[in-house]
């Protein structure tokens, strides 16, 4: 928190790693404008309160949702700074429709963080590694049971859902582990996805033929819980199901059911419809989910990248200048 005799207040939420509280010049700002970091997630009337004040919004990501309602409770607020290149929470239309102005950040390399993420899950879940731990606390050399050993990746079957620029790195890594690779999306051509080395397939076989099937669409109408019940039937016994891109592509109901019925036979997630995810959120006691915090873009170099952007726009802001990347 800061105090400024100035008439500027900011307001940032969800700052959860208090990565941008430790990477923006606080001291200047503060020198501006008041300043709120809020470094937990905000609802309801507590998120209502923290934007009463509010001049200029900065959104951490998609981590909160901003109702038309509350906007038009936010008389004082100018300026609404996002952080990455999109934001499917805010009506970026309704808030010029105020007279607010909306821009963003660059994202960073977080394209290829999404990349590396989606792989440590894979070889986490394939491989067990968290289970196998070695710690203080777990000595045990094996488990002296018998049990089904690790697969190996080479010879298997990669399914992309989405061949974007995630999916192409995806693709690459899994084609050096000697994957077969092969993808799907509404608009997929066998001509779009040959450079990659990558076979386009309906999504049914897709589905029936891969070991691994990542997802990496964006979200819209024709895709929305485009993982549903009947789809994930199709999926392999012992296959396993990665979302590192949108909660709102899987039934996440469906897929707790799935789980349970062993097909598929894994799920490794990074995504969920509500984050933070809830302490009793049933996917927590599926033994075959394997359930990160939505870390994706969380490196320090994405967040290196929204601080010096929301930097150079909030100076902007307060010179009078042409804000950068307004929408």
């Amino acid at each position: 928190m800061g105090i400024s005799n100035v008439s500027e207040h900011i307001v940032i939420l969800d700052d959860w790693e208090q990565a941008l509280a430790r990477l923006l010049p606080k001291e200047y700002l503060r020198s501006k404008a008041k300043l709120s970091i809020y470094h937990h997630h905000l609802e309801g009337d507590a998120l209502a309160t923290a934007l009463r004040p509010a001049t200029i919004l900065i959104l951490t990501r998609e981590r909160c949702a901003i109702p038309n309602t509350l906007l038009d409770q936010c008389a004082g607020l100018r300026h609404i700074i996002f952080t990455g290149q999109r934001n499917s929470l805010l009506d970026v239309e309704h808030a010029k429709s105020r007279g607010i102005t909306v821009s963003n950040t660059g994202g960073g390399p977080g394209k290829a963080s999404t990349c590396e993420l989606t792989w440590a899950l894979i070889l986490n879940a394939c491989k067990r590694l968290a289970e196998r731990r070695l710690d203080r606390n777990q000595r045990a050399w094996r488990s002296g049971e018998a049990e089904v050993l690790p697969p190996i990746l080479s010879g298997k079957t990669l399914g992309l859902i989405g061949l974007g620029e995630i999916g192409q790195r995806v693709a690459a890594v899994g084609q050096a582990f000697g994957m077969r690779t092969l993808t799907w999306s509404p608009n997929m051509t066998a001509a779009r996805a040959e450079p990659h080395g990558v076979l386009a397939v309906s999504l049914e076989e897709l589905l029936s033929q891969s070991d691994v099937v990542s997802l990496h669409l964006v979200p819209s109408a024709a895709t929305h819980k485009l993982m549903n019940a009947e789809r994930l039937a199709l999926m392999k016994p012992d296959s396993l199901l990665v979302n590192t891109s949108r909660a709102a592509l899987v039934d996440e109901q469906a897929l707790l059911e799935a789980l349970q019925q062993g097909r598929p036979g894994l799920a490794a997630l990074d995504v969920y419809m509500a984050e933070p995810i809830d302490d009793t959120h049933p996917l927590l006691q599926q033994p075959n989910a394997w359930l990160s915090p939505h870390l994706g873009f969380v490196v320090e170099p994405v967040f290196s990248q929204f601080a010096h952007d929301l930097s150079e726009s909030l100076r902007a802001i307060f010179e009078g200048k042409p804000v950068p990347r307004k929408l």
